[in-house]
């Protein structure tokens, strides 16, 4: 007759760093992405090594703007963490150049750009992913082929039609529009939205066709609320995308003050009167709305990038 056999008592699951029932910390192995241990050996010592130099690559630039900006001898190619002698002058000296008016010329862009964007993603993708018609794929493939034709290829046919707008025969060079018809469609920003969509139940759009839903209140009202994470990543990129732009500001423009803050300061990089406090104050402006619209945006983003990856 064998003997019972009892199944080994488990210890219960300790969080890294709990204590434990003597009262000592658990040194437990953290899992994490980068394999963090509080054991100190080389490896710790490694990855503290290389994540330093990875965030120093990172953040060296933005030092230099911070600390140039309000540094009175400041040099753009000095990388100091603290400004020598502390002032406001060059933010003075931006200010005389202008420097708020190419500010609010990049905000109106940046928001009627964005705007004009997410609009034309959401609707373009509400047809792509959740209708089906005849050349749905090439449609999708078009959009696609936006995103891989560099600037420089298609500035010389894109100063032509900005010049003489087809059918209409209207000039849009001196305008706002002119700045934000262009990038009110990004196939990123449609594609990002499409492959959401495309992973809503349709029992959920069935459901709500049976109490009566018409077209534009499922959209709006319960395929729109579910998006919200793919909205939070084209929100951040799209707006980044449109407040960088060089190329086509500077097509557009008629006179200087039309430019765009990326441009403003492209031309006053080359202005020897200007100098380069002056210069990185600007910069440090030109990093505010981006900051902003990050923080504002980030949890949205980070469920989307997280839904994304769960999904593939």
């Amino acid at each position: 007759m064998s003997a019972p056999t009892t199944e080994p008592t488990r210890a219960p699951a300790r969080l890294p760093g709990s204590r434990t029932n003597s009262g000592r910390t658990d040194s437990g192995r953290f899992e994490t992405a980068l394999g963090w241990t509080p054991r100190l050996g080389p490896a710790l010592v490694l990855r503290v090594v290389l994540c330093a130099l990875v965030l120093f690559v990172f953040a060296a630039p933005f030092i230099t703007i911070l600390s140039g900006a309000f540094d009175a001898d400041a040099r753009s190619t000095s990388l100091s963490l603290f400004p020598g002698d502390a002032t406001l002058q060059n933010f003075k000296a931006a200010e005389s150049r202008n420097i708020w008016g190419y500010f609010a010329n990049s905000l109106v862009i940046a928001g009627g750009g964005l705007l004009v964007q997410m609009v034309t993603s959401v609707l373009a993708a509400y047809a792509l992913a959740r209708r089906r018609f005849r050349g749905q794929a090439l449609v999708m493939s078009l959009f696609l082929l936006t995103m891989m034709l560099p600037e420089e290829v298609i500035a010389v046919p894109l100063s032509l039609v900005v010049g003489d707008l087809p059918v209409l025969h209207v000039s849009l060079r001196g305008t706002l529009f002119g700045v934000i018809l262009p990038v009110g469609i990004w196939g990123f920003s449609i594609l990002v939205m499409t492959e959401f969509m495309k992973e809503i139940p349709t029992e959920i759009e069935e459901a709500a066709r049976l109490d009566g839903v018409g077209e534009f209140r499922l959209l709006w009202q319960i395929v729109l609320p579910l998006c919200r994470p793919a909205l939070g990543v084209i929100g951040i990129f799209g707006f980044l995308m449109v407040w960088d732009q060089y190329l086509l500001p500077l097509i557009v423009a008629n006179d200087p003050g039309d430019y765009t803050l990326t441009v403003a300061l492209s031309v006053m990089r080359t202005d020897p009167v200007v100098g380069p406090g002056a210069l990185l104050a600007g910069a440090l402006i030109a990093l505010v709305p981006s900051l902003v619209v990050y923080f504002c945006l980030q949890s949205s983003m980070i469920r989307g990038i997280a839904a994304g990856a769960t999904k593939g």
